[in-house]
C-alpha cells in the first residue's frame, strides 16, 4: 500500500472521529516537505489550544560515496506515518509538538567496483570480496518531540514551519559478501569489522533531525 492510500484511509479515521469538525471549520489539510521528504498533513483542532495531526513522508534520495572507507552507490529511503499532539499557544503561531512515529527509514548501499578493497583493515581482491551489500534500519516506532510555528490567512489558508528531533533508536547495519571468500572465517572476521565501523557512522542517525515547511487549507 503506498503512501497515498494510507494517507487517505488516516485521513477517513480522522473524519469519522471528529464528526462534524469540517463544518465547524476544524479540519485542515496540507503538503509539506523537508529532512523527512515530501509528505501529506491532516490536522483537527477540537479546541484552540490543542490540534491533533496524522501524515506520512516519503522520499528516495541517491548519493554515491565513500562510507568507512569503501566506495558505494547509496540510497536513502525515507518513509514514515505519524500521529502527533500539538500544544498551541493563545495569540501566538507557535506550538509544542509530541508524536509518535511508525518508522520504515533505512539506508541501502551496494559497493562500486573496484580491483582491490579494504574490508576491515585488510586488502582483498574484488573477486574474493565480490559485491558487498547494506542494510540499515532503526526501530520501527519512534518518539517524535518538536515544534512550530503555523501561519494563517484569514482562517482559510495556513504557511506550516517544524522543527525537532525522531528519536530513531540504535541503528541495525546488515552487510554480506558474495565473493569467493564468502564463509571464510578470517574474511567473515574482517566483514564483521567493517559491519561494525558502518554501524558506529550511522549511529549519529539516531537522532535524526527534522525541518520541515508545510502549505495547508481549512475546510
Amino acid at each position: 500500500m503506498d503512501i497515498i492510500r494510507r494517507t487517505a484511509l488516516a485521513l477517513s479515521l480522522l473524519l469519522a472521529a471528529s464528526g462534524s469538525a469540517s463544518a465547524d471549520g476544524n479540519f485542515w489539510l496540507g503538503m509539506k516537505a523537508g529532512t523527512l521528504g515530501i509528505g501529506v498533513e491532516a490536522t483537527w483542532r477540537p479546541i484552540d489550544w490543542l490540534d491533533l495531526r496524522l501524515g506520512g513522508n516519503r522520499y528516495d534520495y541517491d548519493e554515491n560515496g565513500s562510507q568507512a572507507g569503501i566506495n558505494y552507490s547509496g540510497t536513502l529511503q525515507l518513509q514514515t506515518y505519524y500521529a502527533s499532539a500539538n500544544l498551541r499557544f493563545p495569540l501566538s503561531p507557535f506550538r509544542i509538538t509530541v508524536g509518535a512515529y511508525s518508522n520504515s527509514n533505512e539506508i541501502l548501499l551496494a559497493s562500486a567496483d573496484s580491483p582491490i578493497i579494504e574490508v576491515g583493515g585488510i586488502t582483498f581482491t574484488s573477486t574474493e570480496v565480490g559485491s558487498l551489500a547494506s542494510d540499515t534500519s532503526w526501530n520501527s516506532t519512534s518518539p517524535y518531540l518538536g515544534a512550530g510555528f503555523d501561519f494563517e490567512l484569514f482562517g482559510k489558508v495556513g504557511l506550516n514551519f517544524d522543527f525537532g528531533v525522531l528519536l530513531q533508536g540504535d541503528p541495525t547495519v546488515t552487510l554480506t559478501a558474495d565473493g569467493t571468500l564468502a564463509g571464510d572465517q578470517l574474511f567473515m572476521d574482517a566483514l564483521e569489522a567493517e559491519r561494525s565501523e558502518l554501524e558506529d557512522d550511522f549511529d549519529a542517525l539516531k537522532a535524526y533531525p527534522v525541518l520541515s515547511m508545510g502549505f495547508s487549507v481549512n475546510f
